[in-house]
């Protein structure tokens, strides 16, 4: 009897000292993205990629976070821009919020998509996973492009079996208040809520990379 527990007891402790070993390994985190993500008319720190390192830290998860994203960024300039920080960063995880821009532009849904394929493949040529976050565009975009817009984040998901946040201002993007004056950039009271939205899929595959 005390032999079996003492076998159950091992191999409890083999499976925790796994589970914390994935957490703990340390990681690098590239995050590649626009204004939502470049804390554009914020505080410095009070942007959801700085809530993020925040986050790692308070639960002593061994990931260093290069925030690469600029204000204005389109699915092309990431795609041209993604090479050097691959080659500069050695990213174990890429975090690609890019699009809003190219929709806002009314760009066509085929050109993003070609873009972000791109991106996608190259971090993957590196070893790097990639957690897609999504965005929607108004209604006035009218129905058409707005549906396809919203779904190529979820095709590109499935093709390539990328983790995807699909809506990034899901909880945020009805409420005005939450918003700066210019109506279209979330204030720092909404960056909570946006990475609370994208940490359980980021917190999932940061464990399994």
């Amino acid at each position: 009897m005390l032999a079996g527990l003492t076998k159950w007891m091992l191999f409890g402790l083999l499976m925790l000292t796994a589970s914390v070993s994935a957490y703990s390994a340390p990681k690098t985190v590239l995050v590649l993205g626009d204004s939502l993500s470049a804390e554009y008319g914020l505080s410095k720190g009070s942007g959801w990629v700085a809530l993020l390192e925040n986050k790692l830290r308070a639960e002593k998860l061994d990931a260093a976070v290069f925030n690469a994203s600029i204000s204005g960024e389109t699915t092309s300039g990431g795609r041209a821009r993604l090479p050097a920080l691959l080659a500069q960063h050695h990213p174990d995880i890429v975090i690609i919020e890019l699009g809003a821009n190219d929709g806002l532009r009314g760009q066509p849904v085929a050109a993003a998509q070609g873009n972000l394929r791109s991106m996608i493949e190259m971090a993957a040529k590196t070893k790097a996973r990639v957690l897609l976050i999504g965005m929607r565009m108004p209604p006035n975009y009218g129905r058409d492009y707005t549906e396809r817009f919203f779904g190529m984040y979820k095709d590109l998901s499935s093709q390539y079996k990328a983790p995807l946040v699909p809506f990034m201002l899901e909880g945020v993007a009805d409420k005005p208040s939450l918003f700066q004056a210019d109506r279209l950039h979330p204030g720092a009271d909404a960056h909570p809520i946006i990475l609370a939205n994208i940490w359980p899929t980021f917190a999932a595959l940061l464990k399994t990379k």
